[in-house]
């Protein structure tokens, strides 16, 4: 007969618990136990006549004090089957402090009436017996579960990767004490090596080489990893569990794990897993130093970038942070994130556009920041192609508002969010930021300007609104296809916490007039994320999914720059900041671009037109306004050249 048919009436329906007041009355019965075995060992198993008519009245005096220590502690709440050293120790102690009380009792008790209402004797045999009769009908019923359940069902096989330390904690205060269920671990890899060939129970321990060896002999159909294994390590079991169908995640925070955090859960290996680097570490002194007690402005606030300024502000003693956006419900969202973090700063949300210099001259009267984070801004190349006098309106006349109000109210510091889109631009969107930060290097040269603006370039962040990834996430639940514009196609991608980490140090160490631009690793196909993610979805390309190439849309290039041909770059004490050497404009630029402001009502053919007298750099890509180049430069058709 198969073994789980024979014990299929065994089987623990692994959702139920036991009852509480089952788990009270089973320790209550485990203490009466132990202290009668206690007195049969004291008098050698020949009782006295006048022990046995009143031990039901000391079993019960016992059981009154020790059900009252179970209850103070709750010791009854937790699951059997979840039994760890942990609950070892809270019955160990709550045992001791029974056995005390009685003690202290009997004492008092002689000193009355000069005899003990237990001996002392038995007391302390007690106290062994119900602590080891405690702890083991726990052990007892957990392992008798845990039998039952891989009896009736062997759930997932899992491979565990980790570095020593992790991979014993996982089989000892995890897989095993029955945190997750459905799941058997039946192969180990140590990444350190200091575990490789040993066993832990009938488990193996392997190294990253044995990979594909232990998933096949071990008939593996998940990997668990620790979080601390490197990028390069994940790649290389990404592609083992992709070429074995196995399934793969991690485990986020280990260290709340292993303290004991029941809610720490594995997770899916995502894409952004993937693309991360090393922990950027902010010197936070520096930091501090110009954000301490000062009233800081965030314009987009409830933004991807924004948002992600403030909860790092939050934390650097701000006297103030003033919030503004346009957005009415992720600012609302934003409120009551920032209400339920612990700590106290102060806040103030303000509802405003940037473009409303009325709202704007209010909030400066209002709060008088002494720092400005300006990041607020349109962003997205194709609808900013087709509307290139709201790009103009939002980027550039906002940022000239703000940058005027910073100067007028003798604002400190003026740190403005630009993007590696206005290098050597081929957008209306792109050109709209190069001439945003134009204004701002320009205004900031003026002698009379005290306030310092610094500008800071990167490229795509992993998980901002409307960026790539997702997208893909969105059509791969979907089913499919996933569209990309080019095969070709490439990006930069850097995370929303790193990205506003060195915004932060780019702007305490900033003296006014810098573009500062960061390190933003190797740049990324975007077929091949698009493949990575289908990849860890579990589905197969081709059969499971479609990739569709669309093709380039309006203003879009194949590749992004972080510098152009002119600009050369300085190191700056920060690995990943650097400053860019752009070019200077003289003043006369600045009635360029007001002439620019008073065009914003015109033809959208004209406003394109004196960007690029502005911006001679900009050259149109995929769009309506290659003709105003071909007409300026006498560029063959379809040959569009950069400007020299």
């Amino acid at each position: 007969m198969d073994r789980k048919k024979k014990y299929k009436h065994l089987i623990i329906n692994k959702d139920s618990s036991t009852p509480r007041w089952v788990i009270f009355s089973i320790d209550l019965i485990v203490c009466a136990v132990a202290l009668v075995l206690a007195y049969m060992l004291r008098f050698n198993f020949a009782l006295p006549v006048w022990e046995v008519e009143v031990l039901p009245e000391k079993v019960l005096y016992v059981l009154i004090v020790k059900g009252a220590m179970f209850i103070l502690f709750r010791t009854y709440l937790g699951l059997i089957r979840y039994t760890s050293i942990y609950d070892a120790w809270r019955i160990f102690v709550v045992t001791s402090a029974g056995s005390l009380i009685l003690l202290l009792i009997n004492l008092m008790w002689f000193a009355f009436a000069k005899q003990y209402i237990i001996p002392t004797s038995v007391l302390f045999i007690d106290f062994l017996g119900s602590m080891i009769g405690l702890i083991g009908t726990r052990v007892v019923y957990k392992m008798a579960y845990h039998s039952i359940v891989d009896m009736g069902d062997d759930g997932d096989r899992v491979l565990v990767v980790g570095n020593g330390d992790f991979i014993s904690s996982v089989k000892a205060l995890t897989l095993e004490g029955g945190m997750f269920q459905g799941v058997r671990v039946v192969a180990m890899i140590d990444i350190s090596d200091k575990l490789v060939g040993q066993r832990i129970g009938p488990i193996n321990i392997g190294s990253l080489r044995d990979a594909d060896s232990m998933i096949a002999n071990c008939g593996v159909v998940r990997m668990i990893i620790d979080s601390a294994v490197s990028i390069e390590q994940k790649q290389q079991l990404i592609d083992v569990c992709v070429k074995a169908h196995v399934k793969i995640q991690q485990v986020p925070n280990l260290k709340l794990w292993l303290e004991g955090d029941r809610t720490i859960l594995v997770q899916d290996v995502q894409i952004e897993d993937l693309l991360e680097r090393d922990v950027i570490k902010m010197d936070l002194q520096i930091v501090s130093e110009y954000i301490s007690n000062k009233v800081v402005l965030i314009t987009g606030a409830a933004g991807s970038i924004g948002r992600e300024l403030v909860m790092q502000l939050s934390r650097l003693n701000a006297h103030m942070l003033v919030l503004l956006d346009q957005a009415e419900t992720p600012l609302y969202e934003l409120d009551l994130d920032l209400r339920e973090r612990q700590g106290f700063f102060s806040f103030e949300l303000v509802i405003g556009n940037v473009t409303n210099p009325s709202r704007v001259r209010k909030v400066f009267e209002v709060f008088h920041p002494q720092v400005v984070f300006h990041a607020a801004a349109y962003k997205h190349v194709p609808m900013m192609e087709e509307n290139p006098s709201e790009a103009v309106f939002n980027n550039v006349l906002g940022t000239k508002i703000m940058a005027d109000m910073a100067v007028e109210f003798g604002v400190e510091k003026f740190v403005m969010i630009s993007t590696d889109k206005a290098v050597n631009p081929t957008n209306v969107m792109g050109a709209s930021k190069r001439i945003a930060e134009i204004y701002t290097q320009t205004l900031g040269s003026q002698e009379k300007t005290k306030t310092q603006f610094i500008t800071t370039r990167f490229g795509n962040v992993l998980g901002s609104n409307g960026s790539v990834i997702p997208r893909f996430r969105q059509q791969i639940s979907c089913g499919g296809p996933l569209t990309i514009t080019h095969p070709e196609i490439t990006r930069f991608f850097m995370t929303i916490p790193e990205a506003c980490q060195l915004v932060l140090e780019a702007g305490a160490m900033g003296g006014g007039g810098e573009i500062f631009i960061f390190d933003m690793g190797e740049p990324v196909k975007i077929v091949d994320l698009a493949k990575r993610m289908v990849q860890l979805s579990g589905l197969t390309i081709g059969r499971d999914i479609q990739i569709s190439f669309t093709g380039l849309r309006s203003g879009e290039k194949l590749y992004e720059e972080l510098l152009s041909s002119k600009e050369l770059t300085k190191p700056t004490y920060h690995p990943k900041i650097m400053i860019a050497n752009v070019r200077t404009y003289e003043q006369e630029v600045l009635s360029q671009i007001a002439e620019l402001m008073s065009m914003l009502d015109g033809n959208n053919f004209a406003l394109v037109r004196k960007m690029k007298d502005i911006v001679p750099e900009f050259i149109s890509q995929n769009s309506v306004f290659q003709n105003i180049d071909r007409q300026q430069q006498f560029i063959p058709h379809g040959k569009p050249q950069p400007a020299q």
